[in-house]
């Protein structure tokens, strides 16, 4: 069983969980998690947290394809200040940081977060791992290639899965070598693959559980979903459930969704 020392707070995965995504932006590519007010993010992370979230993902910046580049001072200054309130008005909240940026990680933890969720796997500021070592918090070390520019980008891999334990196994090394304690995967659905690559990223989940590590997927309503049903990320709930439930049966602890009742009840379902 794995757990998660979330500053001091231990969070049990001995049952998969999920974490839930409010997006404190104005351009995220689905409309039903942009909440651009303080009042807005407090009431989604009470349905949400009502609703069976264990983890409340907080972030500043869209990571769509062609979404606007923030800075790290701009994107600490939206988010900041909804991490302080969602803290104060639920304590009991796990809160993750969603950044690439040591200093985003550094200023969300200090008001209240206590995991950080960097997509890309300390690639993009090299003083990410020492940060988050410092500050002895969780970390999820996602897969991608490339730069924020590029990382949507199709990627060339001779064996995918092969790739990825390759890729994980170094990363998990120098998360170690800095002193983080907690790492947490995502394989990076959606993330420098294509349609046929995510697919098979999720029927073979399971060969990521060899690093040790707890797996965190995230497929929630992507355009692997929308496009392939030929259909819009708000008519795209029913597919992710089917990629949450694969994923649920291959292996994932946490579960990464814009849309928590429906993602609760599929894990109350298969680990019956």
């Amino acid at each position: 069983m794995f757990t998660l020392n979330c500053k001091g707070r231990l969070l049990a995965l001995d049952k998969p969980v999920v974490m839930g995504i409010i997006n404190s932006t104005p351009d995220s590519f689905y409309s039903g998690s942009r909440q651009q007010t303080i009042d807005g993010a407090l009431k989604q992370a009470a349905l949400m947290l009502e609703e069976g979230a264990a983890i409340l993902d907080i972030g500043g910046q869209s990571t769509r394809p062609g979404g606007e580049q923030l800075g790290a001072a701009a994107e600490l200054q939206r988010v900041a200040p909804v991490i302080e309130a969602i803290a104060k008005a639920f304590p009991q909240a796990y809160i993750s940081i969603d950044t690439y940026y040591a200093e985003v990680a550094q200023g969300a933890i200090e008001a209240g977060a206590c995991m950080v969720n960097d997509i890309s796997g300390g690639s993009f500021d090299t003083g990410m791992l020492q940060t988050i070592a410092a500050l002895k918090v969780p970390y999820v070390c996602m897969h991608l290639e490339g730069t924020p520019q590029t990382m949507h980008q199709k990627a060339d891999y001779p064996s995918l899965m092969q790739y990825l334990l390759d890729h994980f196994i170094q990363r998990i090394a120098a998360c170690r070598d800095a002193g983080i304690t907690d790492v947490i995967i995502d394989p990076g659905f959606g993330f420098s693959k294509t349609t046929a690559q995510n697919f098979q990223l999720v029927k073979e989940l399971g060969l990521l559980k060899m690093l040790q590590c707890p797996l965190l997927l995230g497929v929630s309503r992507k355009s692997t979903i929308y496009r392939t049903l030929g259909i819009t990320p708000e008519e795209s709930l029913n597919g992710t459930t089917v990629l949450n439930t694969m994923g649920l049966l291959n292996g994932a602890n946490i579960l990464r969704v814009h849309d928590v009742k429906e993602a609760v009840q599929a894990l109350q379902l298969v680990t019956q």
